[in-house]
């Protein structure tokens, strides 16, 4: 009997053992903030067109506080949002702050779009590498609107899954300002 409870005890502290050496391989810190600024290189390496077919390389607001914002021009909350990231992109402009849009459609649809919906901020069209760039960068759920504040050293500071509002990007602007 003896022998079973020091097996058993034995058995559960190589598990824990077992467990602790994968979160730390895996799941550190380090290699999660690791990820994230490998996901910003790869932002920062990136060009997509404008609505008017001109290529915009990213790494023209590197330094910049930026507002990312994934969307598509049938996604009704994306479009709902747009107004509100328009004003913020015009008020914070002064500030060292950029809204960009990048669609996860093609060019021509955005063109159309931006025909009849006027905003503030780029609008880059990137179809499908646009959502392989949003996964990378921590969409993991696949949802749009997807909006990060990326901070002006390329760190990510805060992502938000759905839709957003002005007040609710100025709690971490501000903060970064």
């Amino acid at each position: 009997m003896p022998n079973k409870k020091l097996a058993l005890v034995g058995y559960f502290i190589l598990t824990l053992c077992f467990g602790l050496i994968i979160h730390s391989v895996f799941f550190s810190d380090d290699k999660i903030q690791a990820s994230k600024s490998e996901s910003t290189h790869a932002l920062f390496a990136a060009t997509f067109p404008d609505e008017n077919g001109k290529p915009q390389a990213l790494n023209q607001w590197q330094g910049k506080i930026i507002v990312l914002n994934f969307w598509a021009t049938w996604c009704p909350p994306c479009r709902e949002e747009m107004p509100e990231l328009s004003i913020l992109n015009t008020q914070y402009r002064d500030k060292n702050v950029v809204v960009l849009g990048i669609a996860t459609d093609d060019i021509g649809l955005v063109k159309e779009f931006t025909k009849t919906t006027k905003v503030s901020y780029p609008l880059l069209a990137a179809d499908m590498e646009g959502s392989n760039l949003a996964f990378s960068l921590g969409n993991t759920q696949d949802v749009l609107p997807y909006t990060m504040i990326i901070k002006a050293d390329g760190t990510v500071a805060k992502t938000f899954f759905g839709r957003i509002s002005k007040p609710l990007l100025e709690e971490t602007l501000n903060k970064l300002l």
